[in-house]
């Protein structure tokens, strides 16, 4: 039976650790939306704030991305940087007034978009590892599944053990003429330059349709229903050579190219509500439920060998294609964590008329269980791979705590915003160090039903990478810190 599963831990991470955009407005005040509402980015965040709008909005917000990236993998420093147009929160707001003499004032309805994660990136490392090889985990695969068998180990692991084992990486051990074990031909004992550049694209496009009422300007009650469009690319090019000269000990490098596409939808739901305690005081929370993703993957993976000759051999070449006449594929879904929020906000007014907004200070709080993640399979027969798989992203990951904080001045028909939303560390092992943190600045015009808003938002990432991971061996992390500049503009219409 072919072993062809590609998913990992870190696909739960990257389908939920994600921090999300919306209009210039919103990411100036470091998305701290939950109980301040009036922006069409509450339909993904608390969609009872589309309730405070009385009037029809139409809204545009393009933007650029400035990707940098340092890592840091046994001691050794590399750079690199990437830079991609993306798309912020876009859409119409529809409002009716109530009829008749209930305390409905009015009914509130958007469609929108929003890139609710971007998976534009570029990274590479480097570095001299003397303890652990790559190839270890196809040496692995066939000791841990028990494989004796030269034409298993040959056919059965067509994206893993089979292409090091049929380009010699990986050889069988023998004793009295009967296979023993299996080794590797990697020379880790005498240092292996160990490197790696990865390329990915793609992102989460959100589509909703929220509607929301407002019970007496005092409290607000809003839902909406998300469609989730998931397109993730990535390239892979992983090299291991000898760190010595010597041109007689049956190795001198090995390259694995792979990749990935993976493409699928999810639902999802939202619902929130605001509370208006007294008119300067908004008070908010909501609820979001996990995203039922349906997702289809597409892999390919190509070792390439230079062995100094061994067994006869030159540079071998082997993919995963040659083993199946074609890419592997593979259908699956995907359950990201629900996650629930709080906010207050405080809106300063004029004395004497308190139509008259002069400036508002708001605060989030958000609580996600990343550990909560969870896949399973939608087209075959169970093999416990999932069962295997989600335990290791409970013992992985933990929950954790965000924090967004925001406020803006207004200036007649000029405002000056600022904001700050810190991401704690989704890992379970403490020692292991992960946040992303965003500081924003922007200035906003509105007048005669026109507004325009321009931001800036500087993002701060400490993540880690897993080149590879093993059992029975010592395997290390690439230290990431990331640098991304984002630009935002929205442009809108009242109508």
């Amino acid at each position: 039976m072919l072993k062809s599963f590609g998913q990992e831990p870190a696909d739960a991470l990257r389908y939920s650790w994600i921090t999300p955009t919306g209009t210039a407005r919103s990411m100036a005040i470091g998305g701290a939306l939950t109980s301040l509402g009036g922006d069409i980015t509450s339909t993904f965040v608390n969609p009872a704030g589309i309730a405070l709008f009385k009037t029809g909005e139409l809204v545009l917000t393009p933007g650029y991305t400035f990707n940098k990236n340092k890592s840091t993998y046994l001691g050794s420093k590399e750079k690199e940087d990437k830079n991609n147009f993306n798309m912020g929160a876009s859409g119409f707001i529809f409002a009716t007034a109530a009829s008749g003499r209930s305390n409905w004032r009015n009914f509130s309805y958007s469609i929108a978009v929003d890139r609710s994660a971007n998976f534009n990136n570029q990274f590479y490392f480097k570095g001299l590892n003397n303890v652990s090889s790559y190839s270890e985990k196809y040496l692995e695969e066939l000791v841990n599944n028990n494989v004796t068998d030269p034409n298993a180990a040959a056919n059965d692991y067509p994206f893993g053990a089979s292409l090091a084992f049929n380009t010699y990486l990986i050889d069988t051990v023998n004793t009295n003429g009967d296979v023993t074990g299996y080794r590797s031909l990697a020379t880790p004992q005498t240092g292996v330059n160990q490197e790696q550049l990865i390329d990915t694209k793609g992102g989460v496009t959100t589509i909703a349709f929220a509607a929301s009422g407002n019970l007496g300007d005092k409290f607000y009650i809003g839902g909406s229903l998300g469609v989730d469009m998931l397109s993730y690319r990535k390239t892979s090019t992983y090299t291991e050579s000898d760190a010595t000269s010597n041109t007689t000990n049956n190795f001198q490098n090995f390259i694995v190219g792979e990749t990935l596409e993976t493409d699928g939808a999810g639902v999802n739901l939202k619902i929130g509500f605001i509370y208006k305690p007294a008119e300067y005081l908004r008070l908010g929370l909501a609820f979001h439920s996990p995203t039922w993703y349906e997702l289809k993957d597409k892999y390919t993976t190509t070792v390439t060998t230079n062995l100094e000759g061994y067994n006869g051999s030159g540079t071998l070449t082997q993919s995963s294609t040659d083993l199946l006449g074609q890419p592997g594929e593979f259908q699956y879904s995907y359950l990201n964590p629900w996650r629930v929020m709080g906010g207050v906000s405080y809106v300063f007014r004029e004395v004497n008329d308190v139509t008259k907004q002069k400036a508002f200070i708001s605060a989030d709080v958000e609580y996600v269980n990343y550990a909560a993640s969870n896949f399973s399979e939608t087209d075959v027969a169970s093999t416990g791979y999932f069962d295997k798989l989600n335990e290791t992203v409970n013992n992985q990951y933990s929950s954790a705590i965000n924090l967004k904080l925001g406020g803006e001045l207004k200036f007649n028909t000029i405002m000056a915003r600022a904001g700050f939303a810190y991401f704690s560390n989704p890992y379970k092992d403490k020692s292991v160090k992960g946040n992303k943190m965003n500081i924003s600045g922007g200035l906003g015009y509105r007048d005669k039903g026109r507004f325009i808003d321009l931001t800036y938002v500087h993002q701060l990432v400490k993540d880690v990478y897993y080149p590879y991971r093993l059992e029975d061996n010592q395997f290390y992390p690439v230290d990431v810190k990331g640098g991304a500049g984002n630009i935002i503009l929205t442009v809108g219409f009242k109508f």
